[in-house]
């Protein structure tokens, strides 16, 4: 099996690269499943403070779900998909180390969720985000809740009805990218930033990262629960398939 995922510890922080730039650093089951395995370990490791994660290439920190594995889903296997976002994400909420996410190029759909449940978010002026999952007939659930927690009502619908990607500069400006700097420096600001927080006191990071999981659980268990209802429906009716098929026969004319 191919290694989806890179890690390299210096001193106490550790980064982690998607490593799929070839597909843009696109989702697929087994990436998923080695992201997950890499935070365990870096839970597991004492000498670890804090984290990075990044996407290989300059192209994408991540392109979301790799439509080429989920236009084959039918209603059973979305909800088993479901269930595995779920595994995954519970790793950035329930660790006790804080995750900075150095964004090198395009942060879309799931790639963007977990850019946001990241700690904080380094990019550069030529990074875009987004929740485009519209244009390929996917329901957006979990964006909604956590882009609603960050940005407001207001702003999550017009996001997850039109799939449109903000720029970095609109992204800065409401509070999605959290330091953003020239390019050459991304990985660099993200490092001292990571080791900044690895300086904190662990114990006083460990109980201010829980309650910040405790305040926002509700939400949280709510689209999980709704993401499965709502994928089953979507699955069901057969529209995420069609759209991808129809976006994969239009790639091949062109």
């Amino acid at each position: 099996m191919e290694n989806f995922i890179l890690t390299e510890k210096a001193g106490n922080v550790l980064t982690i690269t998607l490593n799929r730039p070839e597909k843009m650093n696109a989702w697929n089951a087994a990436m998923r499943d080695m992201l997950i395995e890499a935070l365990d370990m870096a839970e597991a490791d004492d000498e670890v403070r804090a984290i990075i994660l990044t996407g290989a290439g300059d192209r994408a920190f991540g392109a979301g779900q790799d439509l080429s594995e989920s236009k084959t889903f039918d209603a059973d296997r979305a909800e088993v998909w479901m269930g595995e976002w779920k595994k995954l994400y519970a790793c950035f909420r329930d660790g006790s180390k804080p995750i900075v996410a150095a964004l090198n190029g395009v942060a879309a759909g799931s790639a963007f969720q977990v850019a946001l449940l990241c700690d904080l978010r380094v990019a550069h002026p030529g990074v875009r985000m987004g929740q485009p999952e519209i244009l390929s007939g996917i329901p957006t659930v979990t964006g909604n809740w956590i882009m609603r927690g960050m940005i407001g009502i207001a702003r999550t619908i017009d996001l997850t009805l039109t799939g449109r990607m903000l720029d970095a500069k609109e992204a800065h400006e409401w509070g999605l990218i959290s330091r953003l700097v020239d390019e050459g420096r991304v990985m660099s600001a993200a490092m001292e930033l990571a080791q900044e927080l690895a300086s904190k006191p662990p114990e006083a990071m460990r109980l201010n990262r829980q309650r910040i999981k405790e305040v926002t659980q509700e939400g949280y268990d709510d689209a999980m629960a709704a993401g499965i209802r709502i994928q089953l429906e979507a699955y069901g009716i057969g529209e995420p398939q069609r759209m991808m098929e129809e976006f994969f026969a239009k790639r091949a004319k062109a």
